[in-house]
C-alpha cells in the first residue's frame, strides 16, 4: 500500500491556479492578502505531503522495489508529472518561497506585488519541477517565459533587453525540443539538440554574455516578483532534465568553462555596485553559476555538492532577498554610495541580512557551508584551476556582503520618528529561515544524503526511452571527512 495515496501534487497545482482565479476578482488588499496566505499556505501543505508520501514510499516499500522509483502522475495513458529523487525536496521549496515571501509582504508593498502574478507562476514552478517529460517540460518553459511580460506591461517599464533575450531562448528550446529524438538513440542528433538546449539553459541562468536581463528585470521589475521568478533557479533543473543526459563530454566542459567565468566575474561585479538590486542581481548570478559548475564536473562528489548548493540557494537567497525587500518598503531605494546607519532602528533586520548571506556564502554551521565545502573539495579534486577559482569566487561573494552590510547597517546615524522593527509576520518569516538554514547545517545528514541519491541516479541513468544517455560510470567518493557526509 502506498503511504499518503491522494494525489497532493495534481491538489497543489489546482489549489494555486484556483488561487489565482480567485484573488483576481478581489479588489480589497487586505482581503487578497489573506486569501493569498491562504492559498499559498494550503499549496505549500499540499507539496509536503506530496513530497512526504515520496519519501514514506521510498522508506517503507518493498525490497524488490527500484531504489529510485518515483510516484508518478497520468495523464491520458502517459506521465507527466511526478516525484522522484531530484525534485522531491525542490517542490516544496519552491512552493515555501511563495509562502513566505506572501507572508512578509508588507502593506506599502501590496499594491506593486501582485498575488495573483504570484500564485499564477508558482502553478508554472510546480508544474516544472515535477515534469517527467522532456517536451512537456519545454512547453512549460517557454509559457513560463511569458510572464514577466506581464508585470512590466503592467508598470509601464522597458521590454527590450527581455524580449530579445527570452526570444532567443525561446528558440533554441523549441528548436532543441524538435531535434531531439526520444524514441532513436542517434548520437549526432542528441548532440546537436544538446548544444541548442543547452544555448537555451545558459541564456535563462544568465550566463555571460547573456546576464542582462536579469539585471534589468531586478532594476524594473517588483523586487518580490522578480526574487520569485529567478530564485528557484528553473534554468538549472532544464540542464538536468533536458541536458545531460544527451550531452558528450567537451559540451560538459563548455558548460564549466562559462559557468565559472560567470561565476567569478559576477562576484567580482558584486563588489562594485553602487545600488542594492543590482548587487544582488550579480550576488545571484554568481551562485547559480557556481552550481551549473557542480553540474559539469559530473563526480559523485560535485554533484551532490551542486544539488545541496541548489537547495542552499533557494533558501538562503531567497530569505536574503526577503530581508533586502523589507530594507526597501521600509527606507526606499538604498544606494551603496553611502553609509547608512540602520542597525539601530532594525537590529533584527541587521542580524537577518547576515544570517542569510553568510549562508549563502557557507559560513560555517549553516547549510550553505556543506554544499560549499563540498563543491570546493568536488572543484578541486576535478582540477586545480577549477577549485582555485571557486574558492576566489566564494572569498569574493564573502567580502561583497560584509561591504553591503557595513555600508547599510554601520558608519552613521538614522533618524526616523517610527518604529521601523520587523512587524510579526516578518518575525515569522526571519524564524522559519533561521531554523531551515542552521538546522540544515547542524543535521546535515538527511538532507546530504537525499542529494547524494540523487546525485547517483543522474550518473546512472536508467535505461528507459525517456533517458538516451550514455552510461556514466560510478565513481568512488574523495577519502576525506567531508566526503563522508555524503556516504
Amino acid at each position: 500500500m502506498i503511504p499518503l495515496p491522494l494525489p497532493w501534487l495534481e491538489a497543489a497545482i489546482l489549489i494555486a491556479l484556483l488561487g489565482a482565479v480567485t484573488i483576481s476578482r478581489v479588489r480589497n488588499l487586505d482581503c487578497a492578502w489573506r486569501w493569498g496566505v491562504a492559498f499559498t499556505g494550503a499549496v505549500l501543505a499540499c507539496t509536503m505531503l506530496a513530497s512526504l508520501g515520496f519519501y514514506l514510499q521510498e522508506w517503507t516499500g518493498p525490497k524488490t522495489a527500484p531504489s529510485h522509483g518515483s510516484l508518478q502522475v497520468y495523464l491520458f495513458g502517459r506521465p507527466y508529472l511526478g516525484l522522484d529523487e531530484l525534485n522531491a525536496p525542490l517542490v516544496p521549496a519552491a512552493a515555501l518561497l511563495h509562502f513566505l515571501t506572501a507572508v512578509a509582504t508588507a502593506r506599502t508593498k501590496m499594491r506593486r506585488f501582485s498575488l495573483t502574478w504570484s500564485l499564477c507562476a508558482e502553478v508554472f514552478h510546480l508544474a516544472k519541477f515535477a515534469c517527467t517529460d522532456p517536451m512537456v517540460l519545454i512547453g512549460l518553459l517557454t509559457l513560463g517565459a511569458a510572464l514577466p511580460l506581464v508585470e512590466f506591461i503592467n508598470r509601464n517599464r522597458p521590454i527590450r533587453v527581455y524580449v530579445l533575450h527570452m526570444s532567443m531562448f525561446v528558440a533554441l528550446l523549441l528548436a532543441g525540443g524538435v531535434v531531439l529524438d526520444q524514441t532513436v538513440n542517434d548520437p549526432a542528433r542528441n548532440t546537436i539538440a544538446a548544444v541548442l538546449l543547452l544555448a537555451a539553459v545558459l541564456i535563462r541562468c544568465g550566463v555571460v554574455p547573456a546576464h542582462c536581463w536579469i539585471t534589468d528585470w531586478f532594476e524594473h521589475g517588483s523586487f518580490g516578483i522578480a526574487l520569485l521568478y529567478v530564485i528557484s533557479l528553473s534554468g538549472v533543473y532544464a540542464a538536468i532534465r533536458l541536458v545531460l543526459p544527451i550531452a558528450p563530454d567537451w559540451l560538459l566542459h563548455g558548460i564549466g568553462l562559462m559557468s565559472l567565468l560567470t561565476a567569478f566575474y559576477a562576484a567580482s561585479m558584486a563588489l562594485i555596485q553602487r545600488e542594492v538590486r543590482r548587487f544582488f542581481a550579480y550576488f545571484f548570478l554568481s551562485h547559480a553559476s557556481l552550481v551549473l559548475v557542480g553540474l559539469q564536473l559530473h563526480t559523485a562528489v560535485a554533484l551532490t555538492a551542486a544539488l545541496s548548493l541548489w537547495l542552499a540557494v533557494i533558501l538562503s537567497l531567497g530569505g536574503f532577498g526577503l530581508v533586502l525587500r523589507a530594507l526597501e518598503s521600509r527606507f526606499g531605494p538604498l544606494s551603496l554610495h553611502r553609509y547608512h546607519g540602520l542597525y539601530e532602528h532594525s537590529p533584527m533586520l541587521a542580524v537577518s541580512f547576515l544570517l542569510t548571506g553568510l549562508a549563502s556564502v557557507g559560513f560555517p554551521g549553516t547549510f550553505g557551508f556543506v554544499a560549499a565545502d563540498l563543491l570546493v573539495e568536488g572543484a578541486l579534486g576535478a582540477n586545480l584551476f577549477v577549485g582555485l577559482v571557486v574558492i576566489a569566487t566564494g572569498a569574493l561573494n564573502g567580502i561583497a556582503i560584509l561591504r553591503v552590510y557595513f555600508l547599510l547597517f554601520t558608519g552613521a546615524r538614522h533618524t526616523s520618528s517610527v518604529s521601523l522593527e520587523l512587524g510579526p509576520r516578518e518575525r515569522i518569516v526571519v524564524l522559519t529561515l533561521a531554523i531551515l538554514l542552521l538546522g540544515g547545517g547542524i543535521f546535515p545528514q538527511p538532507g546530504i544524503a537525499s542529494r547524494r541519491r540523487a546525485a547517483e541516479a543522474i550518473l546512472n541513468p536508467s535505461s528507459s526511452p525517456s533517458h538516451p544517455a550514455r552510461p556514466m560510470p560510478r565513481l568512488t567518493i574523495l577519502p576525506s571527512p567531508r566526503a563522508a557526509l555524503i556516504r
